[in-house]
């Protein structure tokens, strides 16, 4: 890789409800599908720094970090993503932003494939980070 090139970098957060279900949220912008909350790195920050950032944006909520649960490659974006286990401190209402138009919950096995694996990866963390490629 040169020195010149682009590389990308994201990370995203599992937060899920009492019942087990995942977070989502629909996108408004690309090919309009639902994902978990999180996004790219900016020049300088850190992939926690990045999270917390992204949830404040996309969630107009606070996340507390529990843990990194894997690192994946997506060979389609050339991109790297960071998958944490994170929560709400509290019950306040999600307030999205323009990058998305809904939020629901869904159940693990709804998720498409890829998203699929990475939660499951997230929510079976036995304290070793996982990586796989896509």
């Amino acid at each position: 890789m040169g020195f010149e090139d682009s590389y990308r970098l994201s990370a995203h957060a599992v937060i899920t409800n009492d019942a087990g279900e995942v977070l989502q949220l629909l996108a408004t912008y690309a090919n309009r599908s639902w994902g978990l909350p999180g996004g790219a790195l900016d020049p300088g920050e850190t992939i926690h720094e990045a999270l917390r950032r992204e949830c404040r944006e996309e969630l107009g909520r606070e996340v507390c970090i529990e843990y990194l649960s894997g690192v994946y490659y997506h060979k389609v974006y050339n991109s790297h993503v960071f998958i944490f286990r994170a929560r709400f401190d509290d019950r306040r209402h999600i307030s999205l932003s323009n990058e998305h138009s809904e939020v629901a919950y869904f159940p693990l096995e709804r998720l498409p494939e890829v998203q699929r694996h990475r939660v499951r990866d997230c929510l079976e963390f036995d304290g070793s980070v996982r990586s796989a490629k896509f």
